[in-house]
């Protein structure tokens, strides 16, 4: 098994800390999106959408978006619940990590920390101010009442939210107002396995 990927992007991290929660044996193939090299030919060749993670799970075999290679890596695993009313509200928050909580949360930190001219994209960065607090909100709510999202054990749905959530701050997100969510980041940093993110040199 083989990992195309940035461990400093988010949605690659999901891929790299399931992995190593889950004890599985595989290579990481280091690429970085900053440089180009997703859209080489070589690689435009194992994914046409030029995009990573890319998870080769059989030779010449490729499986890509993060939150389908969690789903995938997790299956028969504790991280994906067998009930079929818990694997759908897995999903469901797995949904609400790349429409309401990644184009927001992700993308200002990309913006921030990223891009050598963050004021060219002030109003965008401006734009998404609002939803990405507002879905924090909706975290922190359901948090307030339960210990992960799914039921009272980690599933991939917390690995999904994680990966951003807990680098928020990169991307100018406060997270002073909201507990529920820190002490929430805190268990999950707890658990057997756990590797942080690595960060790029500034």
């Amino acid at each position: 098994m083989r990992v195309f990927g940035d461990t400093a992007s988010g949605n690659c991290y999901k891929v790299w800390l399931l992995l190593s929660l889950l004890g599985k044996a595989h290579e990481w193939v280091a690429v970085d999106i900053l440089k180009g090299e997703t859209r080489s030919p070589e690689f435009l060749a194992r994914n046409a959408n030029g995009k990573i993670p890319l998870l080769e799970y059989a030779p010449g075999a490729y499986l890509a978006e993060s939150n389908a290679i969690l789903h995938y890596l997790a299956e028969g695993s504790a991280y994906l619940p067998s009930d079929r009313l818990a694997h759908a509200q897995v999903l469901q928050w797995m949904f609400f990590e790349q429409y309401s909580h990644e184009p927001y949360i992700a993308t200002l930190r990309f913006y921030l920390r990223y891009l050598k001219d963050p004021k060219g994209h002030r109003a965008e960065i401006d734009k998404r101010r609002g939803p990405g607090y507002a879905a924090l909100g909706v975290m922190e709510r359901h948090l307030a009442d339960a210990p992960f999202f799914v039921g009272d054990v980690v599933s991939i749905a917390d690995i999904a939210l994680y990966a951003y959530t807990h680098v928020a701050h990169e991307g100018g997100f406060s997270l002073d107002d909201f507990p529920a969510i820190r002490a929430w980041l805190a268990r999950f940093a707890a658990l057997p396995g756990y590797l942080p993110m690595p960060h790029r040199p500034e």
